[in-house]
């Protein structure tokens, strides 16, 4: 039994990995995209999007984190895994599963799912160029308009060389919709030799279950469930039935998160609004997270909400 930190654009950043690894139960993580066009990536555009590197590719709890890379040059997207690879990545994850119009539009993420050759030779061109003993691995929607090709893409990709597919189970058009086909991830799981990571919308014990159960996979991912509820993958791990961690529990994380982001960024914006997403996706576990997101609403700078937040633990 292993559960993964799915990677989200704009959500799981290296403050969000470090805040989630912290809490526990979390066996790997993967970075937000490293988006590649036409050209070799500076170190800082790594370091940036994958902090840890600096950290021999972990979090502070220990965490392997592999890198993501998302793009359609098989010969450029070799060339940034070769040099993710050197900067220590510990993995490399491909991206086709990103459902994001602007993304898709520069033939990017989910919309590659309607050509399995070129998943093919994407994931041939990146595992020749990364050292055997860095996993390279792939993030799949079951297609783009429909799942009529989801076998034959997984096929692809493990004949590229992936070692392991993490498989979304909706389609791009299907969004985050529920509900997620995990029987569909069994359909892949029955067609590849390949582990197969199941992921889509798993929010509580018995969603795990049911997942498991459904797709047959022993290693499940989980993305927006874990953000909204920081300590599911623990109880996971116990297999208990137990409620969230009271919330005097989760508030230190809270202001954990927002201290981090505000020494991560110049921009004061960008503390505040990072804890007012947090804080909207806490409230589907918390009421009171939404109660704290009220009070903070109308603030626009780090000045003004950390007082609030410090006020809040000392309640």
């Amino acid at each position: 039994m292993k559960l993964v930190l799915a990677p989200m654009e704009g959500l799981v950043d290296e403050a969000m990995r470090d805040v989630l690894t912290r809490v526990g139960g979390i066996d790997l993580c993967v970075t937000e995209f490293v988006r590649v066009t036409s050209a070799l990536l500076p170190t800082r555009t790594f370091m940036r999007l994958a902090p840890e590197l600096a950290r021999g590719g972990k979090t502070r709890a220990g965490v392997t984190v592999r890198v993501q890379l998302l793009g359609s040059d098989p010969a450029c997207l070799a060339e940034n895994a070769a040099k993710a690879a050197s900067l220590g990545a510990p993995g490399i994850d491909l991206n086709f599963g990103c459902p994001a119009p602007t993304v898709n539009r520069h033939r990017g993420g989910a919309i590659l799912l309607n050509d399995p050759e070129q998943l093919f030779q994407i994931v041939q061109a990146v595992r020749a160029a990364v050292p055997a003993e860095i996993p390279v691995t792939a993030k799949m929607r079951l297609g783009y308009e429909d799942k009529s090709r989801a076998l034959e893409c997984a096929r692809a990709l493990e004949a590229g060389g992936a070692q392991e597919l993490a498989v979304h189970g909706r389609t791009k058009v299907e969004g985050y919709r529920p509900p997620a086909h995990w029987d569909w991830i069994a359909r892949i799981r029955e067609s590849v030799a390949v582990p197969v990571v199941a992921n889509g919308e798993v929010w509580t014990l018995d969603d795990y279950r049911a997942i498991r159960e459904q797709s047959g996979c022993d290693t499940v991912m989980i993305g927006r469930g874990l953000v909204a509820c920081p300590d599911l993958a623990l109880r996971i791990k116990r297999q208990d039935g137990a409620e969230p961690m009271p919330w005097n529990e989760m508030q230190p994380w809270v202001l954990d998160l927002f201290l981090q982001c505000r020494v991560q960024s110049e921009d004061g914006r960008y503390p505040v609004a990072r804890t007012k997403q947090w804080l909207g996706q806490l409230k589907r576990s918390w009421p009171e997270a939404g109660a704290l997101f009220e009070r903070i609403r109308r603030l626009t700078t780090p000045d003004e909400v950390e007082p609030v937040l410090r006020d809040m633990l000392s309640k």
